[in-house]
C-alpha cells in the first residue's frame, strides 16, 4: 500500500506534505517532459512507508490512498509510479510558505477535474 498524489494538485502545488514526511518520498519534477509529468507533486510508490501523514496535510485534498483513490484520477496512481523510471529529474522541494486556499477554491478545483459536484 502506498499513498498517490492525484491531478487536484496540479498548479496548486502547496508543499506541506512535504515537511511532514517522514521518509522523504515526495518530490518534485526537475525535468524538462511537462507533458509526462505536470506541476505537481508526486510520491515515490517503493519509498513511500504508507504512514499517511501526508494526506491531512494537503489544502487541496489531493492525497489519496492507492486502493481509494477516485476513478476519475485513476491514472495519477500510474503517473507517480513512472516517476521511478527518471528519478534523477526528481527532487524532494522546500516548502514554501504560502496562502492556503479557501474552501471554494478547494471545491472549484475539485470541479475543474470532474470531481465532487
Amino acid at each position: 500500500m502506498t499513498w498517490v498524489i492525484t491531478r487536484l494538485c496540479r498548479d496548486c502545488v502547496d508543499k506541506s506534505c512535504v515537511d511532514v514526511c517522514p521518509v522523504e518520498c515526495i518530490y518534485e519534477y526537475k525535468g524538462d517532459d511537462r507533458e509526462t509529468f505536470p506541476n505537481q507533486l508526486y510520491i515515490q510508490p517503493e519509498e513511500c512507508i504508507d504512514c499517511g501523514a501526508c494526506e491531512p496535510e494537503c489544502p487541496w485534498e489531493a492525497i489519496y490512498e492507492d486502493a481509494s483513490v477516485p476513478e476519475v484520477f485513476e491514472e495519477d496512481t500510474a503517473l507517480n509510479a513512472k516517476m521511478m523510471e527518471v528519478q534523477d529529474d526528481f527532487e524532494v522541494p522546500v516548502h514554501d510558505d504560502i496562502e492556503q486556499p479557501t474552501p471554494e477554491q478547494v471545491e472549484e478545483n475539485k470541479k475543474k477535474w470532474g470531481f465532487g459536484g
